[in-house]
């Protein structure tokens, strides 16, 4: 269990090293600005140099504004994961101090895809070990749950404001250029991971009890179990169906991993629920 934990915490530093170093070497020396609260502290950065005496640079910013955010956190969606995720943005401040701006290319076309790719790199492992970059992450998870919609509603929400006042301030291109950037990142972190808020689980395994009282300890979900046999070696298993949210899948795999290795699991996206589904 340590052990797990201090790959975690390697992961999430190496996350936001990702994270910094997309910002300073490629998006920030470029105007072409990341997705949710990383995106609005680029702006808000701007905004403040250009139009303002006063200069708060986009790490600061971005601690800044995830500050009230993980207190919501650490009250409405879990302390561990919280946690991590504060300093994931943390590790990404002190990174982003360190690591000079420098444009490694002029050319806007390139730092817009490979500044969208790395980010989404860090990005994407951060959240495959039960983690975020915090901001954006926890609030829609937040009002996700309130209101049942996809965490996607509220990631364009603040993307159409992010892009579009990067156009009217900068110029339309740099918003299109940022536009490339956000599908960049988009699908790597598909790859990696998943943006589905709700994801359902499949496990076949010969451990179904000992799996069921794993998975209660550490998750509040309902199991559904079938009784199945192998077709070639007809031994007689358990599938179990679960429904979890995106940011339960790293537990729930470590319960696997731990409990029956040989277990089969099958992971698909939930496009919708009907019934009882705990949101809290």
């Amino acid at each position: 269990m340590v052990w797990l934990e201090v790959k975690k915490f390697i992961v999430v530093l190496l996350g936001a090293l990702l994270n910094a170093l997309a910002l300073n070497l490629f998006l920030i020396p470029a105007n072409i600005y990341a997705s949710g609260f990383t995106g609005a502290a680029q702006l808000v950065s701007s905004v403040l140099a250009d139009y303002t005496p006063i200069h708060i640079s986009t790490g600061v910013l971005l601690l800044l504004f995830n500050i009230p955010v993980a207190i919501l956190g650490w009250m409405k969606v879990g302390k561990s994961f919280t946690l991590y995720s504060f300093l994931s943005v943390a590790a990404t401040t002190v990174f982003l101090g360190f690591i000079p701006v420098y444009a490694l290319s002029e050319d806007i076309l390139l730092n817009s895809v490979f500044g969208g790719v790395i980010l989404a790199v860090g990005v994407g492992f951060t959240l495959k070990w039960g983690a975020s970059t915090g901001g954006l992450d926890i609030i829609a998870m937040i009002l996700s749950r309130m209101k049942d919609k996809p965490v996607g509603t509220y990631f364009f929400a603040i993307n159409v404001v992010i892009i579009g006042t990067a156009g009217l301030l900068y110029g339309w291109e740099k918003a299109l250029y940022t536009l490339v950037a956000l599908y960049a990142s988009t699908r790597v972190i598909d790859a990696i991971h998943t943006r589905h808020e709700k994801l359902t689980a499949m496990i076949i395994t010969k451990k179904g009890e000992e799996l069921k009282k794993a998975i209660h300890a550490k998750l509040v979900r309902g199991i559904t179990t079938v009784p199945a046999k192998g077709a070639f070696t007809n031994e007689e298993k358990e599938m179990m169906i679960i429904v979890i949210t995106r940011y339960e899948l790293f537990d729930l795999e470590r319960i696997i991993k731990e409990v029956d290795p040989n277990a089969f699991t099958n992971i698909v996206q939930t496009t919708g629920i009907f019934g009882f589904f705990r949101k809290d």
